[in-house]
């Protein structure tokens, strides 16, 4: 009964907020004001990051050796646990993820655009392919450095993701993308040496490992350069596709 309490408060509260999409990194000065909170000297919260949205904070914290996230109203009088849902898209208010290291280590870059993005994949995600298909329309306006995390659900993820990822060229990894449901046969049979298998697992799985340390929990899911988190049905709407 408190825990449902408690949601309903929290939800009330948000509902009280606009929150606003853009982000701004707090200063290391406020944050040490922040950590001087009673709460946060109590619990030995120590704060990582910061972000200003507008109506929130968001605080990516350690308690203890714990990793969270937690937000931080604007007068500091409260402090919410939990999911802030967008009333706009729907999606979950969170900090943006931290790209370092994280370039030259996907399967392979889509497009020579400008706008740069980072998409995580499943070869048989019915949504991804939805997304992909639309790809051809923007390739002169993005550069999409595209990771594969294929999904245990999907029993042949894996073995798509190494074919693609096997093909010799940009181009035909690319080719091979587009034409999934065409490469299935070639994938399940498809003879690799040793060696080489070896090398396709381990980038396969370094792949899934920066995904996971993103929190990507689904597929499609995409980032732009700065490492926020967006749907993809808005980010073809920025190029005026209309998805359908």
């Amino acid at each position: 009964m408190l825990s449902l309490l408690k949601k309903v408060l929290i939800s009330l509260v948000l509902l009280s907020f606009t929150l606003n999409a853009s982000t701004k990194e707090v200063s290391k000065v406020e944050i040490t004001q922040m950590e001087q909170l009673e709460l946060f000297k109590k619990a030995q919260i120590k704060i990582i990051k910061a972000y200003d949205i507008g109506s929130l904070y968001i605080l990516t914290i350690d308690v203890q050796g714990n990793k969270d996230e937690i937000y931080l109203t604007k007068d500091k009088k409260l402090i919410l646990s939990g999911d802030v849902i967008d009333a706009n898209n729907g999606m979950k208010v969170s900090a943006p993820v931290d790209l370092t290291g994280v370039r030259g280590k996907e399967a392979f870059v889509f497009g020579n655009g400008k706008d740069e993005y980072f998409l995580f994949t499943d070869p048989e995600c019915p949504y991804c392919k939805k997304f992909e298909s639309y790809l051809p329309q923007i390739k002169d306006k993005v550069k999409i450095r595209v990771f594969y995390f294929p999904l245990e659900s999907h029993e042949n993820a894996k073995d798509l993701s190494l074919y693609v990822m096997s093909q010799k060229t940009t181009l035909q990894k690319i080719d091979a993308m587009f034409d999934v449901s065409e490469n299935l046969d070639k994938a399940k049979n498809a003879k690799y040496s040793q060696s080489q298998l070896s090398k396709l697992e381990k980038h396969l799985e370094e792949q899934v490992q920066i995904g996971m340390n993103l929190n990507v929990q689904g597929t499609p899911t995409i980032f732009d350069k700065n490492g926020n988190s967006l749907v993809w049905v808005h980010m073809l709407e920025k190029y005026g596709i209309e998805v359908r």
